[in-house]
């Protein structure tokens, strides 16, 4: 990163009109939009600006963020010509469509990668159990279910899996990539409208883990299964097809925790060994 400065990126973005996070030809991702905006700020190209920018999560299509973080490393003197952090967060307003807002751009403390540096990502997924269906407003990120659920069920059965542990029968494996993560909660609870919301924190992710979380419990919710079951299938350390994956619009990345400055570069070279 010789001669270049890295800024930090917070944003947000409903993720429904998108092909999730990650770059994909002829299909529209939040890092597509992104880079192009950030390219015609900074009058660099996106795919010099795209293979500058890391994200802290990569979010499957269809997922939310309303705490999402990415860095970029820029020339600083396309930084100057931009007017700064907030000379870029202001002219990206008006050059972002409106389902992706950036709320903050700075310059980043030494040693931080918005990826390898993150200590915890926090998600949270909502159920609409109601006879008559999911709010209008809240359809694009509330799943609706079709069963009654027992949320006090579904927190004692989410208990059972906090903690370090081999995740595979909650994820989708990928050559060469280890599918051991530390679970730091994971919460079911009925918020004041009635909707039943996990929270679910861990120091990373495996593909679509999260998910098959959310997938393991309704059916410990709804009486199908005893509150014991998903502790049984984790480990069991294979995919169980009794697990379903649900559907990526009731789930939101709501934020990521980074550690002290000082311990920045530390903690990205501790992650990146592990991953």
């Amino acid at each position: 990163m010789s001669g270049l400065v890295r800024l930090r990126l917070d944003l947000g973005y409903d993720g429904t009109g998108f092909h999730g996070w990650a770059v994909q030809p002829g299909l529209r991702t939040v890092a597509g939009v992104l880079v192009d905006a950030l390219g015609t700020v900074l009058r660099t190209p996106a795919e010099e600006v795209l293979a500058a920018t890391v994200v802290a999560g990569r979010t499957d299509a269809g997922v939310h963020a309303s705490g999402q973080v990415a860095h970029v490393d820029v020339d600083p003197g396309a930084l100057a010509g931009a007017g700064g952090g907030d000379g870029i967060r202001r002219r990206l307003r008006g050059l972002l469509p409106a389902d992706v807002r950036v709320v903050a751009v700075a310059p980043a403390p030494t040693g931080f990668d918005a990826r390898f540096s993150a200590l915890r990502r926090h998600y949270r997924y909502r159920v609409c159990d109601d006879p008559s269906g999911v709010d209008p407003l809240r359809r694009h990120d509330t799943l609706a279910h079709p069963r009654l659920l027992d949320e006090a069920r579904m927190d004692a059965a989410a208990g059972r899996l906090l903690g370090l542990h081999d995740f595979a029968a909650f994820c989708r494996r990928r050559e060469g990539a280890t599918t051991t993560r530390t679970l730091l909660r994971y919460t079911w609870a009925r918020d004041a409208d009635g909707t039943v919301v996990a929270r679910v924190s861990a120091d990373a992710f495996c593909h679509s883990m999260v998910r098959a979380l959310v997938g393991a419990l309704l059916p410990v919710g709804d009486g199908r299964r005893d509150v014991t079951w998903p502790q049984e299938v984790l480990r069991g350390r294979v995919r169980d097809p009794a697990v379903g994956v649900v559907a990526a619009h009731g789930l939101t990345l709501v934020g990521v925790d980074y550690p002290p400055d000082e311990d920045l570069a530390a903690r990205a070279s501790e992650a990146r060994a592990r991953r």
